[in-house]
């Protein structure tokens, strides 16, 4: 029976030998990347804000303003080609004191490679309904699974354009190792309003007419990225948006918020980048390393078991 049994274990050896770089060099690229579908819910605060409320034409200050973003993947969208993910992004503002009265809504639809995390411009992707715009850099994801302490270009979709994302430093969000990244969008011109304001409000007097403005905005971004994943856990963005005349003499605020990310929500993303971790851990160097050891094992304790031969009994007493 010895023998049989050490070429069946000696065969078990070599499936786990096979199996080892079939897991790490085929099945590790089918789970290292980014989701077709996706949902996930994110809120940001803001507190001691400021907003132009155009009913009363007056600047509410000292509020608290809330955004809430919402993420869906469309996985029907990328047209059969699953290299690409088609996630859809909307971001609700609104005061917190009336909050069914939006501040400001913006939606944006993206398409990126799930393996490298780069945005590519095709599938319906668009800025609150421009499809003019061209993505480049990095979206909402950084790198997957492969984050660098390094300077990335990353998309802003208010000013619909690309700016650094630059490396700033190591830093704990809820017991996870996070690289920060910040970025500052310079003042660009972000709209152009139909609408006239008083020249009052524009301080160019009570006795000029009203006058037609454009929107500006400046931001500065900040990410906190698990290097592991390329999974955002923790974002803030402090935005200040004017409004002036064509001239640029008269000139007014409308916005200013320091909006972050809420503790509890920084905690769900940081449980998502530890399992999204976990699983990548796995398929890259638990199962192919335990595969090599088993294999290992079995090829040996086969070979000893069968190709070892069995001592002869003693020999019969003649009659």
């Amino acid at each position: 029976m010895r023998r049989p049994v050490g070429l069946v274990l000696i065969g078990l050896g070599a499936f786990f030998l096979s199996l080892a770089p079939l897991v790490r060099f085929y099945v590790a690229d089918q789970v290292v990347q980014a989701p077709l579908n996706r949902y996930q819910l994110t809120r940001l605060e803001a507190k001691n804000a400021a907003y132009f409320d155009a009913a009363t034409l007056k600047l509410k200050t000292g509020v608290t303003l809330r955004a809430n973003n919402t993420v869906r993947g469309d996985v029907r969208a990328n047209e059969g080609n699953n290299k690409i993910a088609v996630w859809d992004s909307s971001t609700n503002i609104y005061d917190q004191a009336v909050p069914d009265k939006p501040v400001q809504i913006q939606g944006f639809r993206m398409a990126f490679d799930r393996r490298t995390g780069e945005l590519v411009n095709c599938c319906g992707v668009n800025v609150d309904g421009d499809n003019t715009v061209r993505m480049s850099g990095y979206g909402l994801l950084f790198p997957i699974a492969n984050v660098h302490k390094r300077d990335y270009p990353f998309f802003d979709m208010t000013t619909k354009q690309s700016s650094p994302m630059r490396f700033n430093g190591v830093e704990e969000v809820h017991g996870l190792t996070a690289y920060r990244f910040t970025q500052h969008v310079p003042v660009t011109k972000t709209a152009a309003l139909d609408t006239k304001l008083p020249g009052r409000l524009l301080g160019l007097g009570g006795k000029v007419k009203d006058q037609k403005v454009d929107r500006y905005t400046e931001a500065y971004n900040t990410f906190w990225v698990d290097p592991r994943t390329g999974i955002p856990v923790k974002h803030r963005e402090n935005v200040r948006s004017t409004v002036q005349t064509r001239d640029g003499k008269g000139k007014m605020v409308v916005a200013l918020a320091d909006l972050i990310t809420i503790d509890q929500d920084q905690k769900g993303l940081v449980g998502v980048a530890d399992d999204t971790a976990l699983k990548i851990d796995a398929v890259r160097a638990y199962i192919p390393v335990a595969s090599v050891l088993l294999g290992l094992v079995l090829l040996v304790v086969g070979g000893v078991l069968g190709l070892s031969r069995v001592a002869p009994g003693p020999p019969k007493t003649p009659r």
